[in-house]
């Protein structure tokens, strides 16, 4: 479809170039190749009949960089047009220079000669008005293939004027100018080199369209003969050497075919020599022309064949390269259906590739946008495609720490029943040796003291007794005195008992026996306190009245208890209970202790310091609850209160230990044990024990 729809287009573009009549010239003479002419005055002297006649206004006088003289006669009836104009529309012409019938210079034009001051010399233009003759000379001299087309111009006429010209190179600068820094600003955004390259082949066609225009002769090089004679011939190199290497790799060749690649990078050697040979001067002639226009008609093929392969395996940017190849063999066809005379040369064959590269380098650019959709539209299904890789190994992730999560909770708790049952050997192995040591201690002291004070206790009544009998004797001492005894006997026995202070005496042996028996019965409370508390060797449950255990327990603390705390015993009717008294004793003493500790801790903060025990008989249960109105505990610190060893104590002020063994003898007696606290509101532990522990509930 591409391509017929191309060769329309080329049809149209022949069809509408028709060419002009040759009417306007009576004739048109040249020298041969050859001729050894060096001057104007010389070729003057040659008459019409020696010299080579065409018939037509253009003359193919092949490749040659000899000077060529060429004589024509301008018809008669342009007499009457004013500022006629030779024209000669080919851009590539070095020398040209026109001389009158007389020999006198009128122009200088041609690559060579192009400076800022006559810009009529970029398009060679030379004007013929009042010249008085119609007879003009010319010499011409280039490289390459030389043709020279001839035109003539007046006012009346239609012709493009140099502003018209330059407007027309200035929108096309304009254009790949746009182009160029729109892709080099993508370049520096993307990094990609593929825009480096691209960039590259803008500014080496803008070069050579430049060149071929002569503007970059005048603006540029405009004192480099060198430049000016092969600096288009050296930039057409350099733009076919970075376009196929763009193409190739935009085009993808090397990974769909290697060997049509290689091809392209042997096409890419040719034109570095070609270079080579306009840079160095390898002594090739008119050669390194021919080499350069073979190449020239051969390179877009070859592009355009490497677009429709990759096109072929399914590369879309391969269609715009596709496109623009064609446009460019088309402007190619025109350029050498005018080179070959077949269309007449004008401004639009002269400059065909100007307008086949402006197309060129606005596909290209598409072709690259196009890539960079592809890319992105590549890059979002690989994101697409990576989020489900993704979303997949997460799944399994999850899955597989579900899995390890799972394991590790069962390991975790094995590993937590071992430390707690070695936590709870470890508090069991020191409790038990802690006990035994207390019992041991607390039995030899309640042995000890019980001995004395059994002494003391049973002679306090006899001493007292007797001290009575006394009493009586001195009471009848003082009546008998008063009735038998001489006056002066009772002044002496009077003052005898004022100087020895008898009823101060008396009122003190009474109140010394009152106090040895308050003494020696508190003593007794607290040895039997001892006792009842050190029954640790008792291994053999037994009914206990648990009232009893508190009772010892506060006496053994009220020396270690502040003054202002208060305890308030709460007792309701308890059945005796099955259970080990020592170890019963060691949960109420750690407890209590503990609620001692937090108040006298607290003491100057808390108005009125109480301990209170309560104790309540529910069913076949008793409850005993503990409660002081201390600071009371965080709910972290709640959470750990039974673990063994921890303890918010000071260092050297408690082992974490008490709370833990308390929590185990609960627990063996099938008990339970709540805290109920609250920072600054208190804190509460409830003992809820079984009455009995055996089967056997109904004992005579």
């Amino acid at each position: 479809m591409i391509k017929y729809l191309y060769a329309f287009v080329t049809f149209l573009l022949l069809a509408s170039c028709s060419e002009k009549p040759t009417g306007q010239f009576d004739f048109i003479g040249w020298t041969a190749e050859g001729d050894e002419i060096q001057t104007v005055q010389e070729f003057l002297t040659v008459p019409d009949s020696k010299l080579s006649v065409s018939k037509v206004n253009y003359l193919s006088l092949g490749y040659s960089d000899a000077s060529f003289w060429v004589r024509i006669k301008i018809d008669e009836g342009q007499r009457e047009h004013k500022n006629l104009v030779l024209s000669l529309s080919n851009p590539m012409l070095n020398e040209i220079e026109v001389y009158d019938a007389k020999g006198e210079l009128i122009k200088k034009m041609g690559r060579v000669y192009v400076d800022g001051n006559d810009f009529n010399t970029l398009f060679n233009l030379a004007k013929l008005s009042d010249q008085g003759s119609l007879t003009f000379n010319l010499r011409i001299k280039s490289f390459g293939n030389v043709n020279v087309p001839f035109e003539l111009h007046s006012d009346s006429e239609e012709y493009l004027t140099l502003n018209e010209r330059n407007l027309i190179f200035g929108v096309y600068f304009g254009i790949l100018l746009a182009m160029f820094f729109y892709n080099l600003f993508l370049w520096i955004s993307t990094k990609d080199n593929l825009y480096g390259l691209y960039i590259s082949y803008i500014f080496f066609v803008g070069l050579t369209q430049g060149i071929l225009g002569g503007y970059i002769d005048v603006f540029v090089w405009p004192s480099s003969l060198f430049l000016k004679e092969y600096g288009f011939y050296i930039s057409t190199a350099l733009v076919n050497i970075v376009g196929i290497y763009y193409s190739l790799v935009f085009l993808k060749t090397k990974f769909f075919n290697s060997r049509i690649y290689h091809i392209g990078l042997i096409i890419i050697v040719v034109y570095v020599f070609i270079l080579a040979s306009f840079v160095f001067d390898f002594g090739i002639g008119q050669l390194k022309f021919r080499f350069l226009q073979v190449f020239l008609g051969i390179v877009p093929f070859y592009l355009l064949f490497i677009s429709s392969y990759s096109l072929r395996k399914g590369y879309r940017p391969a269609m715009f390269f596709l496109i623009s190849w064609s446009l460019l063999i088309c402007s190619m066809i025109i350029f050498l259906l005018s080179d070959m005379h077949i269309i007449p040369h004008n401004f639009f064959t002269n400059y065909v590739f100007t307008f086949g590269s402006v197309f060129e380098t606005l596909l290209l650019s598409f072709a690259l946008a196009d890539k960079i959709n592809i890319l992105k539209k590549e890059k979002e299904r690989e994101q697409a495609e990576l989020l489900i890789v993704l979303a997949e190994n997460e799944k399994l992730v999850r899955e597989q720490n579900t899995v390890l999560e799972e394991k590790v909770k069962i390991r975790t708790d094995e590993l937590e029943q071992v430390l707690r049952n070695l936590q709870n050997t470890q508090s069991q192995l020191v409790n038990q040796e802690k006990m035994a040591s207390l019992g041991q201690l607390t039995a030899g002291i309640a042995h000890e003291i019980n001995n004395p004070i059994n002494f003391v206790s049973s002679n306090i009544m006899p001493l007292k007794r007797d001290i009575n009998d006394i009493m009586e004797i001195i009471e009848f001492y003082r009546t008998t005195a008063t009735k038998e005894f001489t006056l002066e006997s009772q002044k002496a026995a009077k003052k005898l008992e004022e100087d020895l202070e008898l009823d101060y005496v008396l009122t003190e042996v009474d109140q010394l026996l009152k106090g040895m028996d308050d003494g020696a019965r508190r003593t007794v409370e607290i040895v039997k306190g001892l006792r009842l508390f050190s029954r640790v060797d008792e291994q053999d449950v037994k009914k206990v009245d648990i009232h009893d255990g508190l009772n010892s327990t506060i006496i053994l603390l009220n020396s270690t208890m502040p003054t202002k705390i208060r305890v308030i015993r709460d007792f309701g009717e308890l059945p005796l209970v099955e259970c080990l008294a020592g170890k019963i004793n060691q949960v109420f003493m750690n407890i209590i202790n503990n609620a001692v500790h937090a108040l006298a801790d607290h003491i100057d903060s808390i108005v009125d310091p109480q301990i209170v025990l309560r104790t309540r008989a529910i069913g076949e249960d008793i409850t005993i609850e503990i409660i002081d109105n201390g600071p009371g505990m965080p709910e972290h610190v709640k959470q750990r209160i039974f673990e063994p060893f921890f303890t918010t104590k000071a260092v050297g002020k408690g082992t974490g230990l008490g709370l833990s063994i308390v929590y185990s003898i609960i627990e063996n007696h099938k008990g339970t044990l709540e805290v109920i606290t609250e920072e600054n509101k208190g804190t509460t532990f409830k003992i809820t024990l079984p009455i009995y522990q055996s089967t056997e509930r109904y004992e005579s």
